[in-house]
């Protein structure tokens, strides 16, 4: 190979011959220095410069205007806890007094610092955020303020984000204050009360009614037959006018706020409250509390304290347990450390049992895998725990299915004494009698209570709420040693455990299953460790797969995940805030959560602009004229060399030069020629619309750090190494006339480096580059288009040649400078665009095409003037309020039977899926495809308003897997019959049958037949 290159080889491969014109490399002719490259990539950005060199910087921006001018404070406190205040600008801080006199309320026992820094904020009739962790004692600090409210014969509302939550509270506050009353969808007991236990949902409802709100009080038991709830005899409706008499609002788990699909109610619900209420925030830990007291302080001109603590009562301790190990690994200590020998021995551990560790294909069931002595991994682990004595334990499963499957491994395990047992009975009969025999018969009231009779619980979502309530007595009891559960129940439930175990480190969150994050894990695990009782709390979590040590870490000591806006508009918002007169959806858009965090880094963008304005204005380019000019020469015919080349690479024109050995360019300068190998053409999906792609394997020299899949070029001096590299077609930048031979077999190095050497010897012969192919008499390029380029290339070449710079000594040097300032332009430009964007309202377009889907749809008028069909969907909480509206003034109702309206209606609240399909009858399927027409007609003018929507995926939100059991039921059919005709959770099905007919009036009017 080393005589390869010889003059007869050029002879045979140059395929135009010496005599034919060559079409050099345009791209070498007009660059005066080949370290010289273009930084600015469009004429766009340009133009864009151009204009800001003439555009005031900072004459327009006012940061007073825009920018939060909220003053934060630091009060000085005891080690362990933190003490901030946000003051509105227009107030000055005024130190905390401590009241003389009796408290509102006195303790048995000494009060953590945290929790006397709070209840003097209370004293002071100031609002406070109280962010710890969990069981450190917040509710100390809701308890002082419902005394304080009480005592100066104020209303005080204590909201919740779960309706368990809320009746948990209701019996905790009731047993304390007795005059407490409990709102929820479900139950209304004592509304009149002074203090009123509610979810967030039905506080934001009542100020969306302008203080007046309407409920409705079921006197029908948990199981009752759902055609007794339509005798409006039983419908009792009562106004209360409650706003004006409340003191002090509390709001237990706030940091419920980020969640993606009902957060947005915290922010309305805070946006809606009155100016001169008081608020009290519990959250866990939260890193920008901070943060959340400022937009308080600025929403309601009054100061917001933050109190925050580390401190954990009693302080945990975090192991790691490898599916199929025989040992669990302790990582963090309880002192925060993180063991990283422990937890690399941990991941040698499922290294070593390769297969035996892993779970199903998504990773989510490795504790169901059998160990060698037939117990399955959950079993063994549950075991360990009550061996070591480190019950109770609450084991957490990310599914409700996984909770049972767990649940029923327990057979073998008996946890309670005889007269434990007794007393299970006892709760339990007690609990289930207000069924009636057949409803008795249910498989989970009867799977349930052997279990519990052992001392093993379950709790999730699709328990009847009766089952739910009594395992959650039991266990607060201490009658459940083992508690199967999902995520849902460390949402505030003050259920406290010695351990904590979770039975895996992913889950499902609606679209893949990811790793839990650091918040998720931290929620769970503070379950672990009940003060007063464990000097120290376990916690366990279960890996079947290999996790490096940095996503390890960032899950068991990682940060907890920070309130971040969920803010999001509805229609029911819009038209709610349309009906009311004092303020629109442009005034809730603006002080938003949302829009404040856009806000936040106002005054950081406005330094931006300031600095690199400054920067600007301190480059000087000598022959700033002239040096532009020759710069929008070069711009141009890089732009047309950009178009002459995509001729050259299109397929017509460029597969028949795709023989093997032809020297090829990649678009990337520091990749060097290179040999092709072979090409194939991958056919595109759509004939139509998509173009043929061509994959061309070049033999190119790659660094030796090059990974597959992402070459890298070598760098000046490096050896490297030939490689075959495949490239797409319309990266080829330049296609020579020689082709090469080669040896057949690439596979041994020396062979690839044969081809370099030859390489190398071409460009030894063609100092300026290889001959290039032409792309007129070689290609056959007959292209108009083509042609114009070619002849305005020579156009701006002449003008290139003849300009007075492009042979000046210092060309390169201005052009620099030229570059530099025109990129300090452009990065300005978008400083400033940043800056503009961070001031106006987001979301304002979105509000501009729902407004104009509801004005299309007659919901209001140009003027915003609400109409008769936007006041029914005001009223359609919980439902797709237009879509739900469509039907009643469609008349869908109308001709359907109130079985047929229900079955009809349980597509709207119905999340689930099922593994069986409806059985499909004219008497539903008729109803079901007038609704799904509805539904397409506003997706339809949805999208004609620009708003993005896909069609099939709005229609297949309106699940119909209960159509059927819902018909049924509504006939005649018994709770017991129904269930057996799906296999959705009892208790899911309880609540989808309660969904349609309460807290909706509307709706209750059109199954009373009086709309």
């Amino acid at each position: 190979m080393a005589n390869f290159i010889t003059q007869d080889l050029f002879d045979v491969f140059d395929e135009h011959g010496d005599d034919i014109e060559m079409i050099p490399d345009i791209s070498k002719r007009i660059e005066p220095d080949a370290g010289i490259k273009r930084q600015l990539d469009t004429e766009n950005d340009k133009s864009l410069a151009k204009k800001l060199r003439h555009d005031p910087i900072l004459g327009d921006i006012n940061l007073e205007d825009v920018a939060c001018r909220i003053k934060v404070h630091n009060i000085e406190t005891v080690e362990s806890c933190m003490h901030e205040i946000a003051v509105p600008p227009e107030q000055e801080y005024i130190p905390l007094e401590h009241k003389q006199g009796k408290p509102a309320k006195e303790y048995k026992f000494i009060l953590d610092p945290f929790q006397k820094e709070a209840i003097l904020c209370i004293e002071n009739n100031q609002s406070v955020l109280v962010s710890a962790h969990t069981s450190a004692g917040k509710t100390v600090v809701a308890e002082y303020a419902i005394a304080c409210s009480l005592k100066d014969k104020q209303r005080v509302i204590y909201t919740t984000p779960i309706k368990a939550l809320s009746n948990q509270k209701y019996r905790e506050f009731h047993e304390e204050f007795k005059d407490v009353g409990l709102v929820t969808g479900d139950v209304t007991i004592n509304p009149t009360a002074s203090v009123l236990i509610m979810t967030t949902e039905i506080l934001r409802n009542m100020l969306y009614r302008g203080s007046e709100w309407q409920y409705t009080i079921s006197r029908s038991n948990y199981l009752t037959n759902l055609e007794s709830i339509f005798n409006h005899k039983i419908l009792l409706k009562v106004d209360i006018m409650v706003m004006r008499e409340v003191g002090w609002v509390i709001f237990d788990e706030i940091h419920y706020m980020r969640d993606k699909e009902r957060g947005v109610v915290w922010e309305e619900t805070l946006i809606l409250l009155p100016d001169n209420v008081h608020y009290v925030f519990l959250s866990a830990t939260i890193p920008n509390a901070r943060q959340f007291a400022e937009w308080v302080a600025h929403l309601h001109n009054q100061p917001c304290h933050v109190i925050s603590t580390d401190y954990r009562p009693t302080p945990l301790q975090h192991y790691i347990f490898p599916v199929g190990g025989d040992g669990i690994h302790l990582v963090v200590d309880e002192t925060g450390q993180f063991k990283e020998e422990n937890f690399n021995r941990a991941m040698a551990c499922l290294q070593n049992m390769g297969d035996a560790a892993k779970g199903d294909t998504k990773g989510r069931k490795g504790g169901l895998r059998a160990t060698n002595s037939g117990q399955t991994n959950i079993f063994k682990m549950v075991k360990m725990i009550m061996e070591r004595n480190f019950a109770p334990v609450i084991i957490f499963s990310f599914s409700k299915k996984d909770c049972e499957v767990y649940a029923m491994q327990m057979a073998k395990l008996d946890l309670n004494t005889l007269e434990e047992k007794k007393l299970v009975d006892e709760v339990f009969h007690n609990a289930v009698d207000v069924l009636n025999d057949e409803d008795k018969k249910l498989p989970q009231v009867t799977n349930l209570l052997p279990l519990l009779r052992r001392g093993i619980g379950i709790h999730h979502g699709g328990l009847l709420p009766i089952l739910k309530e009594t395992v959650e007595i039991l266990f607060g009891e201490g009658l459940i040693k083992a508690l199967f559960a999902t995520e849902t129940f460390a949402m505030g439930l003050n259920m406290p455990a010695r351990t904590v175990l979770f039975t895996a480190p992913r889950k499902f969150d609606g679209k893949d299953f990811r790793w839990i994050t650091s918040g998720e894990y931290i929620q769970m695990s503070g379950r672990a460790g009940r003060r007063g009782l464990d000097d120290k709390g376990i916690v366990i979590l279960m890996i079947d797969e290999q996790v490096s040590p940095v996503v390890g870490k960032a899950i068991v000591q990682g940060k907890p995940d920070p309130i971040n806006s969920a803010f999001h508009l509805t229609y029911n918002m819009v038209l709610n805030l349309l009906r009311v007169e004092e303020i629109n959806p442009e005034y809730m858009l603006e002080r938003s959560f949302f829009q404040f965090q856009n806000q936040a880094g106002i005054p950081a963008l406005y330094n931006k602009v300031k600095e690199l304005y400054t920067t600007y204005n301190t480059v000087n380019v000598k022959r700033y004229d002239e040096i532009s000019s020759y710069h929008d020469i070069r711009e141009q015919l890089d732009r047309l060399s950009g178009e002459f080349r995509s001729f050259l690479t299109q397929p017509e024109y460029l597969v028949p030069f795709l023989q093997p050995g032809r020297l090829v360019r990649n678009e990337c300068e520091t990749f060097d020629w290179g040999i092709i190998v072979n090409f194939k053409k991958k056919n595109p999906r759509n004939p139509v619309k998509d173009k043929t792609i061509i994959v061309i394997d070049i033999l190119l020299h790659v660094s030796k750090d090059s990974k597959e899949g992402t070459p890298i070029p070598c760098r000046e001096g490096e050896e490297g190494e030939m490689e075959v590299v495949p490239v797409l077609h319309n990266l080829i930048s330049q296609i020579s006339s020689l082709r090469l031979y080669y040896p057949k077999d690439l596979r041994p190095s020396d062979n690839r480096k044969s081809v370099l050497k030859t390489i190398r010897e071409v460009k030894k012969r063609f100092p300026d580059g290889p001959p290039l192919l032409n792309p007129i008499t070689d290609m056959h390029i007959e292209d108009q288009a083509f042609k114009d380029i070619v002849k305005k290339i020579e156009v701006l070449e002449k003008r290139l040649y003849a300009h007075p710079l492009h042979k000046d000594p210092d060309v390169n040097v201005l052009y620099e400078q030229f570059l530099h300032k025109e990129e300090l332009a452009v990065q300005l430009k978008q400083a400033k665009e940043e800056f503009k964007q961070a001031k106006s309202i987001l979301q304002m377009d979105e509000l501009k095409c729902r407004k104009r889907v509801l004005r299309r749809m007659a919901y209001c008028t140009s003027a915003d003037i609400i109409e008769l069909k936007g006041r029914v969907a005001c009223e359609l909480n919980g439902a797709d309020e237009l879509l739900m509206t469509e039907m009643i003034f469609n008349g869908l109702f109308n001709a359907l039977s109130v079985p047929q309206m229900v079955a009809l209606i349980s597509c709207f609240v119905c999340d689930e899926k099922s593994n069986e399909m409806p059985k499909s009858t004219e008497e539903l399927s008729g109803p079901l495809r007038q609704m799904q027409d509805l539904a397409r007609r506003i997706a339809k003018v949805s999208t004609e308003a620009n708003l993005e929507l896909d069609e099939d995926a709005y229609v297949d939100r309106f699940k119909p897997y209960l159509m059927d059991v819902i018909y049924a039921w509504c006939k005649g059919a018994t709770f017991l019959q129904i269930c057996k005709m799906t296999d959705i959770f009892e208790g899911n099905i309880l609540a989808y049958t309660r969904c349609p007919a309460i807290g909706c009036p509307w709706l209750n009017y059109v199954f009373l037949g009086l709309f």
